[in-house]
């Protein structure tokens, strides 16, 4: 697919990942005719925009907007071509303490984006899950999970409309705003490491390997799909010895919601999930689509009965020296221990 003439409306664009795709699809999408940057932080996209002048990159155009304002996403969505939702409250804690604000940015700006891309002319929306969405256990995870329903849902509500919509998921974002990397630099220099528990786990991707997820749904879902990609865990207390081995390493105690292990695939999920190769993709229990021809187009295997797929059961393994080497490559350049 190119996107040579055509326009992409990124929601949340001015985080981590929001940032991370413009800078890709302007370096390998040099025709593409306009990138909106939808967000409500005006502060953001100020400095966003000094990072992306205009004069140099005359294809972006900043909107001010609120997923939760459907008439504003209906008046940023004109003449776009393909959306990427990526705006989302996803602070488990303050979701915990705030959950209105979460439910009504999370599930009904979910809404919005998938009603407006209905009413405008849209081809193509990609949204991003998280791993909290599998299996839920707090109201951050149980709103995504709800959000990964509408859009996969959505394709048996759009009647003769040919859009597609699919989902990625995937787990924590290598020194993404909020994340435990570039917490625990900072923490570094206090001599002490707040340890949630010993025993935590989490899956690990880095910016562009979200990055080229979002892409590839992009270009090639059916309609319907949930992308999760095949990436290594990592020990806690692991990437607290690759940051800051003289550090002391306080047990905190877990916060509200959070699990010891992540999910991305439960049993329950295994009857409908199939191994891309470099991808598993859980199809949708409905859809309009040939399965036969899918899973030859794709050359498709269905996971065995009872299939999970979790943080804490991984078959690949972030040691403490990669941990450090991918710190340096990805998050901090002048990281040294």
């Amino acid at each position: 697919m190119t996107f040579k003439g055509k326009s992409i409306l990124i929601t949340g664009g001015t985080g981590s990942l929001g940032k991370a795709l413009t800078k890709h699809i302007l370096k390998n999408h040099i025709g593409i005719e306009r990138l909106v940057i939808y967000s409500r932080d005006e502060q953001k996209q100020f400095q966003m925009a000094q990072e992306f002048p205009h004069k140099k990159y005359p294809q972006i155009q900043f909107f001010i907007g609120d997923v939760r304002d459907k008439d504003r996403l209906l008046s940023g969505l004109k003449g776009v071509d393909y959306v990427i939702h990526a705006a989302a409250m996803k602070h488990v804690h303050l979701a915990e303490y705030n959950p209105e604000e979460c439910v009504k940015t999370n599930i009904g700006g979910a809404q919005n984006v998938v009603s407006a891309c209905l009413e405008s002319n849209v081809q193509r929306v990609v949204a991003l899950s998280t791993d909290k969405a599998c299996a839920p256990i707090n109201l951050y995870g149980a709103t995504k999970l709800t959000s990964d329903k509408l859009f996969i849902a959505a394709n048996n509500l759009k009647g003769n409309n040919p859009i597609v919509f699919s989902v990625v998921r995937y787990g924590n974002v290598m020194g993404s705003n909020g994340s435990v990397i570039p917490f625990f630099i900072k923490k570094r220099k206090e001599g002490v490491l707040p340890i949630t528990d010993s025993n935590m786990t989490r899956f690990n991707i880095s910016l562009q390997g979200g990055v080229d997820m979002v892409m590839y749904a992009l270009q090639h879902a059916w309609g319907g799909e949930l992308f999760v990609p095949k990436i290594p865990s990592y020990k806690i207390l692991d990437i607290a010895e690759a940051i800051a081995p003289e550090c002391e390493k306080s047990i905190v105690g877990i916060r509200p919601g959070e699990k010891i292990h992540e999910e991305m695939i439960s049993t329950s999920d295994s009857f409908y999930t199939y191994d891309l190769g470099k991808y598993y993709v859980v199809l949708p229990a409905m859809h309009k689509w040939n399965l036969k021809e899918f899973i030859n187009k794709f050359n498709a295997h269905k996971v065995t009965e009872g299939f999970k797929y979790n943080s804490g059961e991984n078959d690949t393994w972030e040691t403490v020296e990669n941990l450090r080497r991918l710190i340096k490559e990805h998050v901090d350049s002048s990281f040294e221990v």
